[in-house]
């Protein structure tokens, strides 16, 4: 977008007259720092939105929905800026950007956290850990808080503590016509069961207040790299030991291509590789029984599986996802049945690119647990969930790579629920939205979105329409 489409869009003095009333700045296309303030995490998506508001605080947020509801602007909200779907970022709205937001108040006590939406899961997790505490977090430390949060959530934790969103115990949010409010199980409690899974569809979460548990300095944690050959007896010997293990391990299958890293051997570099992941939460002395048997899937390139800090695996993965590379994630929950696992085996044969990958994560344990009309997250009855990423370094043949990623899932989800994990689906469409929201569920939340924002000013999301938009 030109700086004078921008001007003719909103004009010098209705800028000016929003900066004036903010403690944050508002960022223009004409600002030296306009790239740098319009740029996401995913490369796949090149927007210009028409003004980046940075916020100081909550009453900023308001001051940003309140302009943007008066200039009829669309509206995306940027927490840590990862935006799969390209939902934190637009063309010719108002981004409304949280990522100064980052303070926390920890109380050990009650073993709580309220945390500013701006932080990422390496600010959270640095705060929390100085207190031998942690919920449920990213797999990559600079994801960001809330958007990970509202769309559920799913960590080295799941199994032992449940859902990032089944943490959550209270939430500030501004609302479309700039009210703020704090949504529990208290107040207004329908917003806050929507909240727990349905996204960032109902207004600008300010912060979140979740509750925390003890976990490390010190878990046994890491991952074991097996050769491609043997990937059909470890991918089904791993799934034959998630019938038996305890709740405090998670474990991760990563159907993936060898990076070239030092602790690997340089004639691996470059061939497919299955590895697997995991982490657990409990004494690590006692994990050694529980993860022992991950080491004999077969042969391994690579055991690093062993005592780590909480935090070190929880970045463990950031170096292989730095920022500008083209992404698209789809997912399915499946059943490991022989047909689905099959599917799994053949599609990576087929990766278009060295990064581009399938996951298989493990659910049940404290995930299954909670009730499915508990939280807007409502798949609890699926056994594993499998993340299909398709990631190049640049623009090349992305299409087809997306294309690679999407005919993976449609096969794969044959042996499956058919339902979808917001957080891993990288499209934007009604029939997406109602693989991730099934029933009586989506009727709810389009109650709740009728509530709190019935114009749909928040629809840059996996969108609930309002019923009178349906």
């Amino acid at each position: 977008m030109s700086i004078d489409t921008a001007k003719g869009i909103l004009g010098d003095a209705t800028i000016a007259e929003l900066e004036a009333g903010l403690r944050g700045t508002v960022v223009r296309p004409d600002d030296a720092g306009y790239d740098q303030a319009r740029a996401v995490w995913n490369g796949a998506h090149d927007k210009h939105p028409a003004l980046v508001v940075r916020c100081a605080g909550t009453a900023d947020v308001i001051r940003a929905v309140e302009f943007a509801r008066s200039q009829d602007l669309l509206v995306a909200v940027r927490g840590g800026a990862h935006s799969i779907a390209g939902f934190s970022t637009c063309d010719d709205g108002i981004v409304i950007d949280l990522s100064q937001m980052k303070g926390a108040v920890v109380d050990p006590e009650r073993r709580r956290v309220v945390a500013q939406a701006g932080m990422t899961w390496g600010d959270l997790d640095h705060e929390t850990q100085a207190f031998g505490l942690a919920v449920t977090g990213g797999l990559i430390s600079t994801t960001g808080i809330s958007g990970f949060t509202l769309g559920g959530g799913v960590g080295w934790l799941l199994r032992r503590h449940g859902l990032t969103s089944d943490n959550l115990t209270a939430a500030q949010v501004v609302t479309a016509d700039g009210r703020v409010v704090r949504a529990d199980a208290h107040e207004h409690s329908e917003l806050f069961w929507a909240l727990r899974g349905g996204g960032g569809n109902f207004g600008v979460v300010t912060s979140l207040e979740y509750q925390l548990y003890p976990v490390g300095p010190q878990v046994l944690a890491g991952l074991i790299v097996y050769p491609r050959e043997q990937a059909e007896q470890v991918i089904k010997g791993w799934r034959e030991l998630t019938g038996s293990m305890p709740d405090d391990l998670t474990t991760v299958v990563n159907l993936t291509t060898a990076p070239p890293l030092p602790f690997l051997p340089e004639e691996v570099h470059g061939t497919r590789v299955v590895v697997v992941l995991g982490m657990y939460a409990g004494d690590p002395a006692a994990g050694e029984a529980a993860v022992g048997p991950l080491r004999t899937l077969g042969t391994p390139i690579a055991d690093l599986m062993g005592p780590i800090t909480y935090t070190a695996m929880q970045s463990l993965l950031d170096p292989l996802w730095t920022a500008g590379a083209h992404n698209y994630f789809t997912s399915a929950f499946i059943e490991p049945s022989e047909a689905a696992l099959d599917a799994v085996l053949r599609r990576h044969l087929t990766t278009p690119t060295p990064s581009s990958e399938l996951h298989l994560h493990q659910l049940g344990g404290a995930f299954a647990r909670v009730p499915a009309e508990a939280t807007a997250f409502s798949q609890r009855d699926a056994s594993v969930l499998c993340n299909v990423v398709a990631r190049s370094p640049d623009a090349t043949d992305f299409d087809a790579h997306v294309a690679w990623a999407r005919a993976t899932r449609e096969e794969i989800a044959r042996h499956g629920h058919g339902a979808m994990y917001v957080n891993f689906t990288g499209d934007a469409a009604e029939d997406k939205v109602r693989a991730s929201y099934p029933g009586a569920v989506h009727e709810r939340l389009v109650r709740v979105k009728d509530t709190y924002d019935p114009t749909n000013l928040f629809r840059l999301n996996q969108n609930i329409r309002p019923s009178t938009a349906a």
